[in-house]
């Protein structure tokens, strides 16, 4: 017999505005019903107060790059000296420790009101590259943490063969390789999902699978109709060292190799040409800005506008955790664009929100979610209107208010599958989430 579980918003985001007075059908983890016009809670009814969006999408994340947040912020230097200190971490992880720090890691996710991530894994491998027993046992830990914390999780197989273009893998990035992209697929190919996990696939960079490789990754992707993730042109040294090595830029060159398109989502798409932007909107494929990780690391301004208005459906991520936030995401794509250009209004609020929900679910397999409708998982996040950073705008500005002065410590409720994984701003399945992270990240600098 199916239970039918009612929850009421007293404010709802539905896709073009904010809707007071929503109650809601959940039966099986799914919406089976909207009503609006309820002025007041139904008997027995779960209720969420403030702003209650769809669940938010983090399309891009390395779990254990968390463990660097604040390391990593002293003095100078640019993205290739972080990368010293990420290669640090990476030495040290094991399936056991990897478990405890993404577990910790996506409950915070779930207390932002994040419930699905892509997670670009590529940290394959015991020390100096040898195999665990089961080969796949440090992506199994990440599924397992996801469901340990609540949420979704698409784990993007990442195939990483290389050091640069022509370059063997360093002693770093042994446990990374797997050495061809055949071994990487049949590998890939042992992964299980779930009722929680999906896998996909990712190239980790045009400098790190040789060109002659790319299209076995891209065929794996196609064969399971499974998302395919890039890093695209984030640092201008890649596309120098691409542009000498094969005479075109990385964009151009995964084009030519079947590798963008509509199931594609390039990660940044930092440093475009022109000739890259038309590339990557007439194809459909999809960009995921991570604002907070490209100023941390000064990568520079991706053109977010430009590749939206070409045709490249927009995305958000965390990345590499120097927050994770996805309302500070979402108003960097705007504030940065103003910085830029000296002019407002870049984005609505209403587009900032689709691209922290819908655009991110659809990027990571997931095309129904992101919406409040009938059929559409119950995933939702709410917003309290009442905090010090919230109050004030009133109903008619609750969508602007979430967007451009919440932070993920006002999200009040998160809600997975019809299950209340996050209530009144507490953990439900992780008893304290800061101990929790606490303890994963000194288990690593031990």
């Amino acid at each position: 017999m199916q239970v039918t579980t009612e929850y009421w918003l007293s404010h709802a985001w539905l896709g073009t505005h904010v809707e007071p007075g929503v109650a809601l059908d959940v039966a099986d983890g799914l919406i089976t019903a909207v009503r609006t016009g309820v002025a007041a809670p139904p008997p027995g009814a779960t209720v969420l107060r403030g702003l209650t969006l769809p669940g938010l999408a983090n399309t891009h994340s390395h779990a254990f790059h968390r463990a660097l947040r604040s390391i990593t912020q002293a003095g100078s230097g640019t993205f290739w000296t972080w990368r010293e200190r990420m290669y640090e971490i990476a030495a040290v992880l094991t399936p056991d420790t990897y478990y405890a720090l993404a577990r910790a890691t996506y409950a915070e996710m779930a207390l932002a009101g994040i419930t699905a991530v892509g997670e670009f894994h590529y940290l394959h491998h015991g020390p100096g590259g040898t195999p665990y027993a089961d080969p796949n046992a440090m992506g199994e830990a990440l599924i397992a943490a996801a469901a340990e914390a609540g949420i979704r999780i698409t784990l993007l197989d990442t195939a990483y063969l290389a050091a640069g273009f022509g370059e063997e893998p360093d002693h770093h990035q042994l446990r990374f390789s797997d050495t061809t992209a055949d071994a990487w697929a049949e590998r890939a190919s042992a992964l299980r999902g779930g009722d929680h996990a999906l896998i996909g696939a990712a190239v980790h960079s045009v400098r790190a699978v040789p060109a002659d490789q790319l299209e076995t990754v891209a065929q794996w992707a196609a064969d399971r109709a499974a998302p395919l993730h890039v890093h695209l042109s984030e640092q201008t040294a890649e596309n120098e060292a691409c542009l000498a090595a094969h005479g075109r830029t990385p964009t151009r060159l995964l084009a030519d190799h079947g590798v963008l398109g509509p199931r594609t989502t390039g990660i940044h798409h930092t440093h475009l040409t022109d000739e890259d932007l038309a590339l990557i909107g007439a194809s459909g494929t999809g960009t995921c800005m991570c604002p907070t990780t490209e100023r941390d690391l000064a990568d520079g301004i991706g053109p977010a506008v430009a590749l939206h208005r070409a045709g490249s459906p927009v995305s958000l991520g965390s990345d590499s955790h120097a927050v994770i936030d996805l309302f500070e995401e979402a108003r960097a794509i705007e504030l940065d664009e103003r910085l830029r250009t000296h002019v407002r209004g870049h984005w609505t609020a209403a587009a900032l929100l689709r691209a922290a929900s819908a655009t991110g679910h659809a990027a990571l397999g997931r095309p129904e979610g992101g919406s409040i409708v009938a059929g559409a998982p119950a995933d939702l996040a709410t917003v309290a209107l009442d905090s010090v950073r919230t109050a004030g705008p009133g109903d008619r500005l609750a969508a602007e208010t979430a967007v451009f002065a919440a932070t993920a410590a006002d999200v009040r409720h998160t809600v997975v599958a019809g299950r209340h994984v996050v209530r009144d701003g507490r953990h439900a399945l992780v008893d304290d989430v800061p101990a929790a992270l606490t303890d994963a990240i000194a288990a690593l600098r031990d």
